[in-house]
C-alpha cells in the first residue's frame, strides 16, 4: 500500500535509551523524576570549561577550585572580600540611589500616577460653589436598551379545559400500538419493559382505576364552597352585612404573623428536641416550661397551654410549671389553675402571691392573702402584702401578730413601731432588740424616734448603747453602712441622730497619722451625697481632735461659706482665731463676712484684733486699706497705708500705695512714691509697669519707652513688661520694632505661649496673615499643649477647615479652658445654641476664675438666651469673682473701673465683645 506512513516504518516512539515513563511509582523507585535529578547534580559537577565561558581578565565565570574541600583560609578569604565589596558598593551608594531616583522621577513623569493626574482638578474642586455642585447633571445608565428592559419570562396559567381534555384523551389510549412491538423494544421479557410481570408501567398510576374519575369542575366547586365558608365566618348572621373592619384588617393579619425572629428549621430542630426531653424524662419541669415559651413565641398560644397544662399533670409539685400555666392562661382560667395548684403546693408563697395579683378587687385580694397566712404564718412577704392593703389601724393590728408570728424580721418591727404610740413604740423597740440584738436599724429607728419626740438628748446614749450592744454580740462595726444610714437619717431630717452616729462611728478602725486625711474624705463625700449635717458633724468632731489644725479650720470655714448661713460662719471663724491666731486668712474671712453684711465697724475691730495678733502682716494692712477704700474712706486708707510703709514695708504695700493715689488723680503723689518705691525693690515688675503706664496717661512715650526698658533690665523675665513695650511700640506705628522686642522676648523667655501670641496677633493686626499663620505653626511646634495659641489658631483659620482644628486641639488640651471656650464660640458662630450653651458651662465649671468665659457667656445669654439664665450666668460671675483673662482685666485693671463691682465688670467686658470669629 502507498500513500500512508505506518508506526512500523518509522519505529518506536521512544529511544531505547529513553527512561521508562513511570511516574505515578513511588518517590524511590521513580525513573523519570529521580533520574533528571541525577542528571542535573551530574551536570553541576561537571564544570563548564568551555571557551566561551572564558574571561581574559576574570578566567572562567565558574570556580576552578569548587570541587576542593572548604577551609577556614577560604572562609576568611571570603569574608575579606565581602568586607571590600561592600566597601566600594557604599562608595558607589548615593551615585547610585540618586541615579535610581531620577530614573523613578523620569519614569513618574512619563507615566504618572491616576492620582497625580487628577491632582489639579482635586484641588479645584474646593472653587466649586453649591449651586454648581448641584447643576452637575446625574450619571446615565450607559447599558444598552436590551439589558435596561430586561424581557421577563411570562408564565400563564394553564386553564381547567386543558387538564380535562387531556384526561378524556388519556381514557381512549389503553393498549399498547402492535406496530411499537414490531422492532422488539417494549414486548421484552426483562424488566423495565411495560409488558413485564415485574412492577413498572401497569402499577397503579394514570392506568388506574378512577383516575379518569378527576374532574376539574368539581374541584372549582370545592374551592368555590371553602370561599362561602370562610367568608360566613365573617359575615352578620342577621343582616347578612360583611362585619371585615376595613381599616384594621391588615393589622389583623399582621397580629396573626409569628413575631418570632429565628429560622424556621432552627425552631422544628428546637421543638423536636424539646420533645425528645419531654417524652425521655417526662417529670422535668424546664423542659415542659421550654416547650410551652417555645409554642408561645412562635404564636401557637394554644399549643403552649395544652403543653404547660400537660406539664402540670406530669410535674403536679412544681412551683414554676404552676405558674408558668397561670401566666399562660387567660383571666378565669388562670385563677382555676392557681386554685388547682394551691391544692397541691399548699406551701407554696409565690402562688399564692400570684393567686393575689389575679384578683382584681381588693376585698377578694384581702382573702386570698388571709387564707395564705393561714397555711404559711411565718412568710414575712405575705404579711407585708397583706398589710399594704390594709387601712392603718387594721394594719397595727395585724403587724402585731405578724410579728409574732415573724420574731426575726426587722422590717416587720419597725413598721409595727412606725404605726403605734410613743410609748407603745419604745416598748415595740425593745422587744425588738429582745428579738434580734444583732441589727443596727433597730438602735437607730429608736433614737429617731427619741428625736422625733424631743428627747434629743437621748438618742447620744442610744447611738452608744447600740455600738456597745452590737460588740458584745458578736457585730463588726462597719463604719460605711453607718455612714450611709447617717445620709439617710440626715435626708429624713433626723439631724441629731445623723451627728450621734457620724461621732460615734468617724474614728472607728482609722490609725491616727491618716485620721485627718479620711475625714476631710468623708466630708467631701457627705457634701457630694448632699448630707450637710453629717459634713457639718464630721468638720466639728476633726476640730475637737485637731484644734490648731489651720487647713481643718479653713476647709469648715469654705463649707460654712458655701452650705450655712451667715452667722454659722461667723461662729466657726471666731472659734477659728481663737484656736489659730495666727492664721491671717481666717481673720480676713470674718472681716470679709462682716463687712458683706454691711457691718462695716465689725469688721474694723476684727482687723484691729488681727493686727493685735499679727502686728506686721501685709495681708492685714492691705485689707484694712481695701476696706475702707471700698467704703470711700480714702484719708484712713493714706493714713493706714503710710503707717504700712513704715511699720511692715512690701513692694505690695508700695503698690496699693501708687495705685491709691493713681486712681484718685494724684499723678505727681502716685510718681514720687513709685520712684521711692523703686529704689528698695528695682526687682518688682508691677512698680515698673505702673511707671511705665501713669507716663503713658500723660502721653509720655520715650519716658514711656524708657521706665519700660529699665523695668526689661531688672525684669528680664516679666512678659507683661514685654508686652507692654511691644503695644507700646505698635501704638506709635514702630511695627519693625514691635516685631523685634517679640523676637528679642521670645529669645529670653523660649516656649513661652503669650509671647507667640502676641507676635501672631502683631502680624494679623498689620494684615500679614501669611506671616501670622507661619508664626503660629512654630508657635505650636514649640509650644504643642498651649491652649490659648490652639484658640487662637481655630479662629485664624478659614471657616471650612475651624472644625478640624477644634478636634485637634482638644486632642492636644482636653481640659483647658481656653480651648472649650473656643469651641463653645465655634458653636456658637454655626447657630448652634444649646450646643454652645453645653460647652459654655464646661468652660466656667473647668475654670472659674477666667473671666473672659464668664463675658462670652454672658454675651451669649443676652443674645439667645432668657432674662432668667442670664441672671444666672450674673449671679454665678459674683460669686466666682473671676480675676483673670485677657479682656477681664483690660477692663478690670482699667483706673476707670477701679470701683466698679464683679457685676458691673462683667456687663462693660461684654459689651466690649464683638461676634466678629
Amino acid at each position: 500500500a502507498t500513500g500512508f506512513t505506518t508506526r512500523s516504518d518509522i519505529g518506536p516512539a521512544r529511544d531505547a535509551n529513553d527512561p521508562v515513563d513511570d511516574r505515578h511509582a513511588p518517590p524511590g523507585k521513580r525513573t523519570v523524576g529521580d533520574q533528571m535529578k541525577k542528571n542535573q547534580t551530574a551536570d553541576d559537577d561537571d564544570e563548564d570549561l568551555n571557551d566561551t565561558n572564558y574571561d581574559e581578565f576574570n578566567g572562567y565565570a565558574g570556580s576552578l577550585f569548587s570541587s576542593g574541600p572548604y577551609e577556614k583560609d577560604d572562609e576568611e578569604a571570603d569574608a575579606i572580600y565581602a568586607a571590600l565589596d561592600k566597601r566600594m558598593d557604599e562608595r558607589r551608594k548615593e551615585r547610585r540611589e540618586q541615579r535610581e531616583k531620577e530614573e523613578i522621577e523620569k519614569y513618574r513623569m512619563e507615566r504618572p500616577k491616576i492620582q497625580q493626574q487628577f491632582s489639579d482638578l482635586k484641588r479645584k474642586l474646593a472653587e466649586v460653589t453649591e449651586e454648581e455642585w448641584l447643576s452637575i447633571p446625574e450619571v446615565g445608565d450607559a447599558r444598552n436598551k436590551r439589558q435596561r428592559n430586561p424581557r421577563y419570562e411570562k408564565l400563564t396559567p394553564v386553564p381547567d379545559s386543558f387538564f380535562a381534555k387531556h384526561l378524556q384523551s388519556g381514557e381512549n389510549h389503553t393498549s399498547v400500538d402492535p406496530r411499537q412491538t414490531q422492532f422488539g423494544g417494549l414486548n421484552t421479557p426483562y424488566p423495565g419493559g411495560l409488558n413485564t410481570p415485574y412492577p413498572g408501567g401497569m402499577t397503579p398510576g394514570l392506568m388506574t382505576p378512577g383516575t379518569s374519575e378527576l374532574d376539574m369542575r368539581k374541584t372549582g366547586q370545592a374551592r368555590n364552597t371553602l370561599m362561602d365558608m370562610r367568608l360566613s365566618q365573617v359575615s352578620d348572621s342577621v343582616s347578612g352585612q360583611t362585619v371585615v373592619d376595613p381599616k384594621g384588617y391588615l393589622t389583623d393579619l399582621n397580629s396573626m404573623i409569628p413575631t418570632h425572629g429565628g429560622d424556621i428549621n432552627d425552631i422544628k430542630k428546637a421543638r423536636l428536641l424539646l420533645k425528645s426531653v419531654r417524652e425521655t424524662n417526662p417529670h422535668h419541669p424546664p423542659a415542659w416550661i421550654a416547650s410551652a415559651r417555645l409554642e408561645e413565641v412562635t404564636g401557637k398560644l394554644q399549643v403552649a397551654r395544652n403543653l404547660i397544662m400537660k406539664g402540670t399533670e406530669m410535674c403536679p409539685k412544681s412551683e414554676d410549671v404552676w405558674l408558668e400555666a397561670a401566666r399562660l392562661q387567660p383571666g378565669d382560667t388562670a385563677k382555676a389553675v392557681v386554685a388547682q395548684a394551691v391544692r397541691h403546693l399548699p406551701q407554696s408563697v409565690r402562688i399564692y402571691i400570684r393567686a393575689a395579683e389575679l384578683e382584681t378587687d381588693i376585698r377578694a385580694k384581702k382573702r386570698v392573702l388571709r387564707k395564705a397566712l393561714e397555711h404559711v404564718p411565718n412568710s414575712v412577704r405575705l404579711w407585708k402584702a397583706a398589710v399594704e392593703l390594709e387601712e392603718p389601724e387594721d394594719a397595727r393590728i395585724m403587724l402585731s401578730r405578724a410579728v409574732e408570728c415573724c420574731p426575726t424580721s426587722v422590717e416587720l418591727w419597725l413598721a409595727l413601731a412606725r404605726l403605734e404610740t410613743y410609748e407603745n413604740a419604745r416598748k415595740v423597740l425593745n422587744k425588738a432588740r429582745e428579738n434580734i440584738p444583732t441589727d443596727r436599724h433597730i438602735w437607730i429607728t429608736a433614737a429617731k424616734l427619741e428625736e422625733a419626740n424631743g428627747n434629743t438628748q437621748m438618742v447620744e446614749k442610744i447611738i452608744d448603747r447600740a455600738i456597745t450592744s452590737l460588740r458584745a454580740n458578736g457585730v463588726e462595726i462597719n463604719r460605711e453602712q453607718w455612714i450611709q444610714d447617717a445620709e439617710e437619717c440626715d435626708k429624713a431630717g433626723s439631724v441629731a441622730t445623723c451627728q450621734a452616729i457620724m461621732r460615734a462611728v468617724i474614728a472607728i478602725g482609722i490609725e491616727e497619722e491618716d485620721q485627718k486625711h479620711t475625714w476631710m474624705e468623708d466630708a467631701d463625700s457627705c457634701v457630694a451625697h448632699n448630707a450637710l449635717e453629717c459634713a457639718r458633724a464630721v468638720y466639728a468632731y476633726a476640730l475637737q481632735v485637731f484644734p490648731s489644725k489651720k487647713s481643718v479650720w479653713l476647709r469648715a470655714a469654705y463649707f460654712e461659706k458655701n452650705h450655712g448661713t451667715r452667722e454659722s460662719l461667723e461662729a466657726l471663724l471666731q472659734r477659728a482665731v481663737a484656736h489659730c491666731p495666727k492664721a491671717e486668712v481666717l481673720w480676713l474671712m470674718g472681716a470679709k463676712s462682716k463687712w458683706l453684711a454691711g457691718d462695716v465697724p465689725a469688721a474694723r475691730s476684727i482687723l484691729a484684733l488681727a493686727f493685735q495678733a499679727n502686728p506686721n502682716s501685709e495681708e492685714i494692712w492691705l485689707a484694712a486699706g481695701k476696706l475702707e477704700s471700698e467704703n470711700s474712706e480714702y484719708e484712713r486708707v493714706r493714713r493706714l497705708l503710710a503707717k504700712a510703709r513704715s511699720s511692715a514695708p512690701t513692694a505690695r504695700v508700695f503698690m496699693k500705695s501708687v495705685k491709691l493715689e493713681w486712681v484718685l488723680g494724684n499723678i505727681a503723689a502716685a510718681q514720687e512714691l513709685c520712684e521711692e518705691a523703686l529704689k528698695h525693690y528695682e526687682d518688682f515688675p508691677k512698680l515698673w509697669m505702673m511707671k511705665g503706664q501713669i507716663e503713658e496717661q500723660k502721653e509720655l512715650v520715650e519716658k514711656a519707652r524708657e521706665a519700660y526698658n529699665q523695668g526689661l533690665k531688672k525684669c528680664p523675665h516679666s512678659i507683661p513688661l514685654w508686652l507692654l513695650l511691644s503695644r507700646l511700640e505698635e501704638k506709635v506705628g514702630q511695627l519693625t520694632r514691635a516685631r523685634a522686642i517679640l523676637e528679642k522676648s521670645r529669645l529670653k523667655n523660649p516656649k513661652n505661649p503669650d509671647l507667640w501670641l502676641e507676635s501672631v496677633r502683631l502680624e494679623y493686626r498689620a494684615g500679614l496673615k501669611n506671616i501670622a499663620n507661619t508664626l503660629m505653626a512654630k508657635a505650636l511646634q514649640e509650644c504643642p499643649n498651649s491652649g490659648i495659641l490652639w484658640s487662637e489658631a481655630i479662629f485664624l483659620e478659614a471657616r471650612p477647615q475651624r472644625k478640624t482644628k477644634s478636634v485637634d486641639a482638644l486632642k492636644k488640651c482636653e481640659h483647658d479652658p481656653h480651648v472649650l471656650l473656643a469651641v463653645a464660640k465655634l458653636f456658637w458662630s454655626e447657630r448652634k445654641i444649646t450646643k454652645a450653651r453645653e460647652w459654655f458651662h464646661r468652660t466656667v465649671k473647668t475654670d472659674s476664675d477666667l473671666g473672659d468665659a464668664r463675658a462670652f457667656f454672658y454675651k451669649f445669654e443676652l443674645q439667645h438666651g432668657t432674662e432668667e439664665q442670664q441672671e444666672e450666668v450674673r449671679k454665678r460671675c459674683e460669686n466666682a469673682e473671676p480675676r483673670h483673662g485677657e479682656l477681664w482685666c483690660d477692663v478690670s485693671k482699667d483706673i476707670e473701673n477701679w470701683q466698679k463691682k464683679i457685676g458691673e465688670i462683667l456687663v462693660l467686658v461684654a459689651a466690649k465683645l464683638k461676634n466678629t470669629f
